[in-house]
């Protein structure tokens, strides 16, 4: 059984560069940033691709450490500019 875990545990991980931006997210954020303004952020531009800057805001660490409301509002942000 393990190892037919092991096989298919690659499918149900995240890349670590998803990992790098959502700490990169969350340290901005602390440091007063707007989620927006962060978003736009050559660093987040140049790693993440729009389906997984979308990913990232449904991260339980992004939730948690910033509201509800300006996760809907960086949603409805990234929606618009990807069309």
């Amino acid at each position: 059984m393990d190892a037919f875990k092991n096989l298919y545990s690659w499918l149900f991980q995240r890349g670590s560069g998803e990992e790098h931006v959502a700490r990169y997210v969350i340290r901005e954020h602390d440091r007063g940033r707007s989620l927006e303004e962060i978003l736009a952020d050559k660093y987040v531009q140049n790693r993440l691709s729009p389906d997984q800057q979308k990913r990232l805001l449904d991260r339980p660490e992004i939730i948690e450490a910033i509201s509800g409301d300006m996760i809907e509002a960086a949603r409805a942000s990234l929606s618009t500019a990807t069309g």
